[in-house]
């Protein structure tokens, strides 16, 4: 025989796949306004993703450019086959 009673969640753990409880969170919409609801998941800040398409063509591409910066270029090494030792003859010790 089965307890079903509030005790049993005591001895175990609950068998359910969704649970009742709902967190308060904060939700930011794409135009930075602000709701607060419940949601199942304990988070504190939802943002919806910005729909790239209604963006002017200049945001979108600088969006792009952030998101996705490029590789640092090589820097060339400094040669010294153009510079003439003789200027800098005093530094050297003798």
């Amino acid at each position: 025989c089965v307890r079903s009673n509030s005790n049993r969640a005591a001895v175990s753990h609950l068998h359910r796949q969704l649970y009742g409880r709902l967190y308060p969170v904060l939700l930011v919409n794409t135009d930075g306004s602000t709701v607060r609801l419940r949601y199942r998941e304990p988070k504190r800040i939802l943002m919806l993703p910005l729909d790239s398409s209604t963006l002017p063509e200049a945001e979108r591409k600088a969006r792009l450019r952030r998101q996705f910066p490029t590789k640092p270029k090589a820097k060339e090494e400094e040669t010294f086959k153009g510079i003439d030792l003789d200027t800098y003859k005093q530094f050297w010790k003798k």
